[in-house]
């Protein structure tokens, strides 16, 4: 296992033990527990630190130059008609369509432009697309996934 997994492990398993949210809500609840509520709530990456969602949901990265970038359109688009597919497939969906903003999201995956970011459980990037995808394409890629194939032959997600 590499260091940076168990560290993110480690760091997990602290912030659960912790009393406080990492990243309260005005609601009060962390992003984890909105999710949980309703999974197909779509975050900004500022809303949101990837690492709460270790070994809980696999994000999707959504980023884009501007809200109205086509490519950013077409593939929140593409994402809202499908959005319950991805949330059995325990998809959290987050959008980052400000570079100037800075977020902590865009810093650590770089995109250039648009780009599409699938990361696992795990806390890896598994793919990385620099045009919209389908959801039945993301989830195929999902389901190829050795997790998922043991979230299925076990009955759940």
């Amino acid at each position: 296992m590499k260091i940076r997994t168990l560290l993110s492990v480690a760091l997990s398993i602290a912030a659960l033990a912790a009393p406080v949210p990492l990243l309260a809500q005005e609601d009060g609840q962390s992003a984890v527990a909105r999710w949980q509520a309703d999974p197909t709530t779509i975050f900004d990456s500022t809303e949101v630190d990837l690492d709460e969602f270790l070994w809980i949901a696999r994000p999707v990265v959504v980023f884009g130059d501007a809200p109205q970038q086509p490519a950013f359109q077409d593939q929140m688009d593409l994402i809202a008609r499908r959005i319950d597919d991805l949330a059995r497939r325990d998809v959290v969906v987050v959008t980052d369509s400000d570079p100037d903003a800075g977020s902590e999201i865009r810093t650590a995956l770089r995109p250039r432009g648009f780009q599409m970011t699938l990361i696992g459980k795990d806390g890896e990037v598994k793919l990385r697309k620099p045009s919209p995808w389908s959801v039945r394409e993301i989830s195929r890629s999902i389901d190829k996934m050795p997790m998922r194939q043991r979230e299925i032959r076990d009955g759940g997600s």
